[in-house]
């Protein structure tokens, strides 16, 4: 359970690192290029802390990967007031059904 809420500590991080990416104005603010670095360090520094507990590499990154496009769509839409499409969303649910694959694929390898 532990190795899950660290992950998606990890995926808010990442989350929060990319929304001070668009802040900072190519990089040109400084106050969100520190929060850019301290959330992607952290973000790295609890994914490797999931690693280390046990969660096979591809079922991480892939939730990982799903889980921060998805939440950055979202945060885009109500901080940003940015489009989603149905394209978008059906996106979102192709990279949700990835996920599951890779999950079931690991899972059914290690029995």
């Amino acid at each position: 359970m532990l190795m899950w809420i660290l992950l998606v500590l990890a995926i808010v991080a990442e989350v929060f690192a990319t929304i001070m990416l668009k802040l900072s104005n190519g990089l040109t603010q400084p106050l969100p290029v520190l929060g850019l670095i301290a959330g992607y360090a952290l973000a790295f520094f609890l994914e490797s802390q999931v690693i280390q507990l046990g969660m096979p590499m591809p079922v991480t990154y892939a939730v990982w990967a799903g889980g921060g496009i998805a939440l950055v769509v979202v945060a885009n839409r109500v901080l940003f007031s940015e489009p989603v499409s149905a394209l978008t969303i059906g996106g979102m649910a192709l990279i949700l059904a990835g996920v599951l694959v890779v999950q079931l694929s690991v899972s059914h390898s290690a029995a």
